[in-house]
């Protein structure tokens, strides 16, 4: 798409300068770029001025995934030049055409599935990167022909994309979630689907959803369609001894896997061996202690109500800890899992939207902090001598209201756990 020595002529203007800017600007100095100015709202030492000036002849301006324009600093320089602001996946693809990749995009399940496709390729010995919104920034990871990059791609990167072209692309799914950074649910969809864009009829896209096909069809991309069959057949999940990817929402994330497995032509029985062997991640449902007749799942990475749903219906006799910052327009229908659901217990600064959602289907109890809330289950759970019971960390929003991201409370919650099982069971 671009020679290495054609781009080296090009201006670059970096906007934000954490994990992905710094890796925009190792990987502008390993290649002899020298035409780029940077600029980050929060390092005292830039000049903003000169900044603004270099926009106006740059040739590129990358932007950092967590910058919203509408929100930025620099809001009126970026949108007099946002024809020409691209992304550091749109650099990847710039300058790698050739590469085989694979880039994964929705609401919920983008990272596990991600790690599942890695662990199937490299079981499978085909040689594989997993990078992008999970793990490693995409300009970090080494690649050539002969390597399969894996790629999460968020709709923040996604929403200023304009040169990706996936080998094999997928939307998971598609719900409500960040609509306060993309201000509607149209502007939402439409940065998912720009996976599709370049895509040709080598190229292969792959969907589940109904309403996703029918805009797919309508739009009538040039890639060929797969559609994900009702969760894998039965001669194959049955053979599958993995309780972590029973939960619903992962049974659906290895049926994508499963599309992609014959895309690479790996028989049923090496998918089978794959996916039983796959562990999980941290803070997607994590079950990490198991104490008498009590297990302690961390489902941190639950940033929404939608992402705590398969973790209510899978476990019975819950103490379940919800709150944090909620999800813009975000609903909580709590019908079908109130039975599972022992007790509630709400933490964090938006109290009075949980307790609205919650309303008087479950008992609840206004815990406020995380340690609270579990010294007062470690207080129930003596109620309860002959159950099995499940104390459930699935916030069902984000963590911003307390915490720096979902690991720095998945552990906190993982900590206290420990720490309480000792003294108290």
């Amino acid at each position: 798409m671009f020679s290495i020595n054609k781009l080296k002529k090009k201006n670059f203007a970096v906007y934000g300068l954490g994990a992905t800017g710094k890796s925009i600007i190792s990987y502008f100095k390993k290649r002899g770029f020298s035409n780029y100015c940077t600029y980050d709202d929060y390092k005292k030492s830039n000049k903003k001025n000169i900044f603004i000036k270099y926009l106006k002849t740059a040739d590129f301006i990358i932007l950092s995934p967590g910058i919203n324009i509408i929100k930025s600093k620099l809001k009126k320089n970026l949108l007099e030049n946002k024809q020409k602001i691209i992304s550091d996946l749109d650099l990847f693809y710039m300058t790698n055409s050739k590469i085989k990749t694979i880039v994964v995009t929705g609401t919920n399940g983008k990272s596990t599935t991600c790690k599942m496709l890695e662990h199937l390729l490299k079981k499978n010995k085909i040689n594989s990167h997993l990078g992008g919104n999970i793990g490693t920034p995409i300009l970090k990871l080494k690649s050539n022909k002969n390597t399969v990059i894996v790629i999460e791609a968020s709709s923040y990167q996604l929403s200023y994309s304009k040169f990706v072209k996936p080998s094999c692309a997928l939307i998971l799914n598609i719900s409500n979630d960040h609509l306060e950074w993309h201000g509607n649910m149209k502007n939402y969809v439409n940065s998912k689907f720009k996976i599709f864009l370049l895509q040709n009829r080598q190229n292969i896209s792959i969907l589940k959803q109904k309403k996703l096909i029918k805009i797919f069809k309508k739009k009538k991309f040039k890639s060929r369609l797969k559609i994900v069959s009702p969760l894998i057949y039965k001669n194959i999940n049955e053979k599958i001894n993995n309780d972590y990817l029973n939960l619903d929402n992962n049974l659906e994330n290895m049926s994508f896997v499963y599309e992609v497995s014959k895309i690479f032509k790996i028989n049923k029985k090496n998918f089978i061996n794959s996916m039983t062997s796959f562990k999980g991640l941290p803070h997607r449902y994590e079950n990490f202690l198991n104490k008498k007749n009590i297990k302690f799942i961390n489902d941190s990475k639950a940033t929404s109500f939608k992402a705590s749903v398969s973790a209510l219906n899978q476990n019975q006799n819950i103490f379940w800890i919800v709150g944090g910052q909620p999800k813009f327009k975000d609903k909580f229908i709590i019908k079908n899992i109130k039975k599972n659901i022992i007790k509630c217990f709400i933490i964090g600064k938006h109290i009075n939207f949980f307790k609205s959602q919650i309303k008087n289907k479950i008992k609840k109890h206004v815990a406020k902090s995380l340690e609270n809330a579990l010294l007062n289950i470690f207080k129930e759970i003596k109620k309860y001598p002959d159950k099995q019971l499940t104390v459930l960390f699935s916030p069902a929003s984000a963590s911003f209201d307390q915490y720096q991201n979902f690991i720095q409370r998945g552990n906190e919650f993982k900590k206290i756990s420990k720490l309480y099982a000792r003294k108290y069971l």
